[in-house]
C-alpha cells in the first residue's frame, strides 16, 4: 500500500531545514560563548545524528530488495528487482506530493511493466509445465482486475469533477499545491495566480489527489 510519510512533505521538510539552522545557530552561539561548555558538543552530535535518523525514518516506507526474493531464475530476479524499483518510484511521487500526472505517470509505468512480467513469467510456467499454473494465472489476472478498476475509479471521478467544474472549486476548504513552486495553501477554490511564482490556476492542485 502506498503511504503518505508526511501528510505534508513540504511542510516535514521546512521542519527539518529549521530544526538543523536552529542547532547550528545554537552551537555557534556556544562556541563564541565556550567551547568547554559540554551542552555546546551535544549540539554538535545531534546536529550530526539528524540527517542520518532523517534518511533511515524515509527509508521505511520503500522496499528494500533482499537475496531472499530471489527465485533462482535470473530473468525473474531482475525483473522482480525492476518491479520493487518501480513501485519505490511510485512511493517517492507520492511521498513528495510531485502531482497527480507525476503520480499517475509512475503508476501507468508499474502497471504496465506488470502486465509484462506476469505475461513472461506465465509464459515460462506453460512451457516447463508449471503444476500451479491456471490458479497462479488466475491470481495475476485478479491483481490487474484491481489495478485497472481503481484506475477506472479515478477517472470517473475526475470526469464527474470536470462536468460539475469542481476542478478548481471544492465544497470544503482543501490544501492546495503549486506544482511549479511547491507553495501549499487552503481554500475551498483554487487561485488564480500563484502568489510565489505567479504560475496560472492550471498549475494548482488539491495537494493529495486532484480528484
Amino acid at each position: 500500500m502506498i503511504r503518505k510519510v508526511c501528510t505534508n512533505r513540504t511542510l516535514c521538510m521546512f521542519g527539518v531545514a529549521l530544526l538543523i539552522l536552529t542547532l547550528i545557530t545554537a552551537v555557534i552561539l556556544g562556541l563564541m560563548a565556550g567551547p568547554t561548555n559540554p551542552l555546546t558538543w551535544a549540539l554538535v552530535a545531534l546536529l550530526v545524528v539528524i540527517p542520518f535518523i532523517h534518511r533511515r525514518v524515509s527509508a521505511r516506507h520503500f522496499i528494500q530488495w533482499k537475496d531472499e526474493y530471489n527465485v533462482g531464475i535470473d530473468s525473474i530476479d531482475q525483473q522482480h528487482r525492476k518491479l520493487v524499483s518501480l513501485i519505490n518510484q511510485l512511493q517517492t511521487a507520492v511521498d513528495y506530493s510531485t502531482g497527480e500526472e507525476f503520480e499517475r505517470e509512475a503508476l501507468d509505468e508499474l502497471v504496465d511493466y506488470t502486465k509484462t512480467h506476469f505475461g513472461y513469467e506465465e509464459g515460462l510456467m506453460e512451457k516447463y509445465g508449471y503444476p500451479d499454473f491456471e490458479p497462479h494465472k488466475a491470481m495475476h489476472r485478479k491483481m490487474i482486475a484491481k489495478v485497472e478498476a481503481e484506475h477506472e475509479r479515478r477517472y470517473l471521478k475526475l470526469l464527474q469533477n470536470i462536468s460539475e467544474d469542481k476542478v478548481f472549486m471544492k465544497d470544503g476548504k482543501v490544501w492546495w499545491k503549486c506544482l511549479n513552486c511547491g507553495y501549499v495553501y487552503e481554500s475551498e477554490e483554487a487561485l488564480e495566480m500563484c502568489p510565489a511564482c505567479l504560475h496560472p490556476k492550471s498549475y494548482m492542485q488539491v495537494r493529495e489527489d486532484n480528484y
